[in-house]
């Protein structure tokens, strides 16, 4: 019995020390008080010497000279050529922006307290004001077929509303004209448009995004501050932005736009200016822009700047009405309506002072969109991606309620229930994790691994909400027309993955490999150490930090052990989260986990980290996991913790941490140092893979959101909504409504129907015949011969005349779809 004590008092001495990161000193004397108290009970033995020599090698290594001979210096050695080179613009772009959440997630051992003070969604008065009025007034003004189909362009009169009313301005300051809203506004506003006229919505959110705007108002001159921002705010300025070149795409810096400092004439006076030559393409906005905004590389022969002949990126404002100057052609992305073509100039000359920021600011470029990006693409995909999210999962789940074959509603059909499930997760994760993002941004945060992350999951999701939705409803999804509520979001998803930094750069390049080096306490300065061209300094950084590090290690080793093998259940969580306490300490035991593959991954890959872009894109999936459940669980918080989104948090929860499981489980299947996998396994999975949530749990979801009322409102919150049966989505809620309201009176007629009591043909009025055999009463049958004309327009499609409706629509001869059969299917 004393040796089974003595074996347990080890075990937790081990994990006590291990997991809390001490000293090769404090280790010493845990070891040296073990030994003691063994030797007092059982007297001396040879595991006596062998714990007092183990103390003593532990107290050795902790002495300053010791550690440094004989483990610090090999150590800097054997690291110095291995980790990976940083660039002058990757140094940039791990320098923009900041950390927050991602670094607690890398840590291991998350502080909860600074996600919990993140606030809630928070709009003022002015904000929410505008969210319901003007918003709501734009969205009832957008006619999303006949911009796509009549049009192929915004009409002039949308221009000049969101002209008038602001809304190209949002986050430019009051004191320049601007609305002054916050980022979490901003978010709200360009989903609920979005969820109307994706093509619509594009007009609000480039001028409110990366471009000239934002950069002007950070950092441009005094001069072009109080010339332009107030054109842009009430849009007597229209502004593009033209990073992208048909060479210079995801790898932006290697662009061969280029500008020469030179001397040149502009407005009949000679100066000092740039001579450009450029060559962009997929330029959103740019054919109908009179402000370009354009990034190149700036070259100095003559040293005008001081600089040396290679300034660096750097960016500018030019009038498209400059000499030189081509726009105007557009291009089709997907089809869609929204202005988007190149840019062209060859031998423009500008002056100086047209650079954003003045000549000081010259070859900052890089740098400055790193910061703005940083923070701008955490706004408008997640947002418009987790509108579109709520918006097909509240049309899908009223349609697979009104809509119903072999007798019952296809809702309830599991092959259906299938993706409604997702499309019920997804509208509650996305809304979650966009509405916690945009929070951040609004308090200050340029959450540049975050924004990476969260840009290619919401539109990941979205691409997959959108199908799923198009899967349920089967040929009514498929048939575009005025009556058809998905069409356009569809042929918009690839524009969303594909723009801001392609999907497959941003989780296999961006998410994790540059992530690590931002977020990872200790791996960025370390590498500045090992790169420190003063060796003795280097190494006194890197004693420091390796130290730690190794504590580090040590700590997310053994505690992924120790609360995977316990199941998570001494794993922290916030002290007042009742019934959600046991998914914040599965949270935290994932946390440990992902910290040490983490910690192993850059450590034993090193500079071949960028060349394993499998490897890097399944860490990324895992982190951002475990960002959306922290989002999922706050998000339930803040919303009251209603006892109806339990369901649905829970559901989230488990699949959550299956895909995070997947993801490991994927990493350490694939890693290249193979005694490295052998001992990841059995740390961070030691019984496998968790399961997603269950069949069981996919129904009890699905039912709920198939009922009108505060849940369904919460699951799709701030999207356009409709009660006139005159709109599309309108119709959807009004149809639902009343089947609901008619339940038992259609089920009466069912059975009548199995029965051979009444036939349902279209030869003739089967409720009529109902009433008249006493099946309905009149009441029943009245409402039920209305209900039948609503669910009769909820499925039909709409249909033209012979002639190619695509051209006739474009000429403005079609005459309209009859949208009056019902769907074939």
């Amino acid at each position: 019995m004393a040796e089974l004590i003595f074996v347990l008092l080890a075990l937790a001495l081990f994990f006590a020390l291990a997991m809390n990161r001490v000293s090769f000193r404090t280790w010493a004397v845990g070891v040296a008080i073990y030994t003691l108290a063994l030797q007092i009970t059982f007297g001396f033995q040879l595991w006596s010497f062998a714990g007092w020599l183990l103390a003593g090698l532990l107290y050795a290594a902790g002495l300053p000279n010791v550690k440094r001979t004989y483990i610090t210096k090999p150590v800097f050695g054997a690291l110095k050529g291995a980790m990976p080179s940083i660039s002058e613009t990757e140094r940039e772009a791990l320098e923009a922006g900041t950390t927050g959440w991602d670094a607690e997630l890398f840590s291991g051992r998350p502080d909860y307290s600074k996600l919990r003070r993140v606030a809630p969604i928070t709009l003022s008065d002015e904000e929410r004001a505008f969210l319901d009025g003007p918003t709501e007034e734009l969205c009832q003004k957008l006619d999303d077929w006949r911009i796509r189909h009549d049009f192929h362009d915004i009409p002039g009169e949308i221009w000049q509303f969101v002209r008038e009313k602001g809304f190209l301005g949002m986050l430019i300051s009051k004191e320049h004209g601007g609305l002054g809203f916050s980022a979490q506004a901003q978010s709200l506003v360009l989903g609920k448009i979005s969820t109307k006229s994706p093509d619509g919505c594009i007009i609000v959110m480039v001028p409110n995004s990366l471009g000239p705007g934002e950069l002007i108002e950070k950092y441009g001159t005094d001069q072009q501050k109080a010339h332009y921002l107030p054109r842009l705010a009430k849009g007597a300025e229209i502004p593009c932005f033209a990073l992208t070149g048909p060479f210079s795409g995801s790898d932006a810096v290697s662009m061969r736009d280029v500008g020469v400092v030179t001397k040149g004439v502009h407005a009949g006076v000679e100066t000092l200016g740039i001579k450009l030559t450029w060559d962009k393409r997929y330029i959103t906005l740019a054919p109908k822009a009179s402000l370009l905004g354009l990034a190149f590389r700036l070259l100095d022969p003559d040293n005008h700047l001081g600089q040396g002949e290679e300034v660096g990126i750097t960016l500018a404002l030019i009038p498209t009405d400059h000499p030189g100057v081509e726009t105007g052609r557009r291009h089709l992305p997907s089809g869609a309506a929204f202005p988007n073509g190149p840019t062209r100039g060859r031998d423009v000359f500008i002056p100086l002072d047209w650079v954003i920021g003045g000549p000081d600011r010259a070859g900052q470029g890089w740098r400055m969109l790193m910061n703005c990006l940083a923070a701008g693409r955490s706004i408008s995909l997640p947002a418009t991606s987790a509108a579109a999210a709520k918006a097909v999962a509240r049309h899908s789940t009223a349609y697979a309620r009104v809509r119903k074959q072999f007798g019952l509603p296809i809702g309830y059909m599991d092959g259906v229930e299938e993706p409604l499930a997702r499309l019920i997760e997804n509208a509650y994760g996305l809304e979650a994790a966009r509405a916690v993002t945009a929070s951040m941004v609004s308090a200050g945060e340029k959450p540049a691994v975050i924004s990476a992350l969260l840009k290619y999951l919401s539109t990941a999701r979205m691409r997959e909400s959108v199908n799923d939705a198009l899967d349920i409803h089967g040929g009514r999804g498929i048939c575009d027309g005025p009556s058809n509520y998905l069409q356009s979001a569809y042929q918009m998803v690839p524009v969303g993955i594909t723009v801001e930094g392609a999907n497959i750069l941003t989780r296999s390049l961006i998410t994790f490999a540059q992530g690590a080096l931002r977020s990872h306490p200790y791996l960025l300065a370390e590498i500045e150490a090992l790169s420190d061209e003063d060796r003795a300094r280097g190494l006194d950084r890197f004693e420091t930090l390796f130290d730690d590090h190794r504590a580090f290690l040590f700590s997310n080793a053994t505690g992924a052990l120790f609360h995977n093998a316990t199941f998570g259940k001494f794993a922290t969580a916030p002290v007042d989260v009742g019934e959600m306490t046991r998914w914040w300490k599965q949270l935290s035991r994932a946390s440990r986990s992902f910290a040490l593959v983490a910690d192993m991954t850059v450590a034993l890959l090193g500079g071949g980290l960028k060349t394993k872009q499998k490897i890097t894109g399944r860490m990324a999936d895992a982190l951002a996991e475990l960002y959306l459940l922290s989002s999922i669980l706050k998000r339930y918080q803040d919303d009251g913790r209603h006892w109806a989104d339990r369901k649905v948090v829970d559901f989230c929860a488990k699949n959550c941490l299956a895909r995070f499981d997947a993801a490991l489980r994927g990493v350490i299947d694939n890693f290249p140092v193979r005694r490295a996998a052998w001992i990841m396994g059995p740390l961070v999975l030691p019984f496998g893979v968790r399961r997603p949530a269950s069949d069981k749990d996919a129904k009890t979801i699905v039912r709920q959101a198939l009922q009108p009322g505060a849940f369904r409102d919460r699951l799709t919150r701030d999207i356009y909504t409709s009660d006139d049966a005159d709109d599309a989505v309108g119709l959807l809620e009004v149809a639902l409504v009343k089947t609901i309201a008619n339940e038992e009176a259609e089920k009466k007629l069912e059975r009548a129907i199995r029965k051979g009591e009444v036939q349902r043909f279209h030869d003739r009025d089967w409720i009529k015949q109902a009433e008249e055999k006493g099946v309905l009463t009149s009441e029943e049958a009245r409402e039920l011969a209305d209900l039948h004309k609503l669910v009769a327009r909820v499925i039909a499609v709409d249909d033209f005349p012979p002639e190619d409706p695509g051209r006739n629509a474009r000429s403005g001869q079609n005459d309209g779809p009859s949208n009056q059969h019902l769907a074939a299917e």
